[in-house]
């Protein structure tokens, strides 16, 4: 299940990485800052795992 959830938490943060770009662009700074908040939430749930997997 660890890898499944891995690639969950790097597909949230890719998500919020195109959500901030597409907010950029067209100027929209609530579509930009969920997109921030995406990013931020998936970089925090990998290095989750990581510490998991460093205990395991």
């Amino acid at each position: 299940m660890g890898a499944m959830d891995k690639a969950t938490d790097k597909l949230e943060e890719l998500q919020g990485e195109a959500k901030e770009k597409l907010g950029q662009a067209t100027d929209n700074d609530q579509l930009q800052a969920e997109g921030q908040a995406d990013q931020a939430k998936g970089n925090l749930k990998q290095a989750g795992e990581k510490i998991k997997d460093a205990f395991s």
